[in-house]
């Protein structure tokens, strides 16, 4: 079954509750409203630069990624959150024909205090997993947003303190994008929606990479 069929399944059952219904249209309908999707870094756009620590500690920099192009830098929200799960396994899942593509995937969260280690080992990510310290990453990227307060409560309730797992109060969370980077750091694909429950299918992923990687993306 492809992501895109998993998250629809998923987020059909979520909405059968009018609560998150309620807090989960709030989110979408702001963003829509605000005209958030045109502020994201788009194709032809240089990736913003960076250095942040990774799962294990150490610091990686987009200049070092680069050396090894294409680069996949992936958001998501954080292992918390359902669809970032099945997400991150897919990935797992599709890490061999990526790397077989010539593509490095790099997977950026807000989570701190080693949620980041956490997310890897769960889900046997064989790839880089980044902490974005104080969303700046995400920022410069264009896809942090504050959340609205009925999703905000729904995450209070559930027991999920963002506040505890991004090391600060600001409520922010990134919508989960997708850019695939050339070897000069300009984008040159991108995926991202208001909605969070969409995301890139990883084989379309993979085929952006390959044809990066021959020369023959249009």
């Amino acid at each position: 079954m492809s992501l895109r069929d998993q998250l629809s399944q998923r987020i059909e059952q979520a909405l059968q509750n009018e609560a998150y219904k309620a807090a989960y249209d709030q989110v979408i309908t702001t963003l829509r409203d605000n005209g958030f999707l045109p502020n994201i870094i788009s194709v032809g756009d240089r990736f913003p630069d960076f250095m942040l620590p990774d799962a294990s500690g150490g610091l990686v920099d987009l200049t070092s990624l680069l050396a090894r192009a294409p680069v996949i830098i992936q958001f998501f929200r954080g292992d918390w959150c359902p669809y970032c799960r099945m997400m991150l396994d897919s990935l797992a899942e599709a890490l061999p024909d990526i790397k077989a593509a010539g593509g490095t995937l790099v997977a950026l969260t807000p989570d701190t205090h080693g949620l980041a280690l956490d997310a890897k080992i769960a889900h046997h990510a064989d790839f880089v997993v980044l902490s974005d310290v104080d969303y700046g990453v995400g920022l410069a990227a264009g896809v942090i947003f504050r959340l609205p307060p009925l999703y905000r409560n729904r995450l209070v309730l559930s027991g999920t303190d963002l506040a505890v797992r991004h090391g600060n109060a600001a409520w922010f969370l990134p919508v989960p994008a997708t850019f695939v980077l050339d070897g000069e750091g300009i984008v040159r694909w991108r995926f991202a929606d208001p909605d969070f429950t969409k995301r890139a299918e990883p084989a379309d992923v993979i085929e952006v990479v390959r044809a990066l990687k021959t020369g023959s993306l249009g």
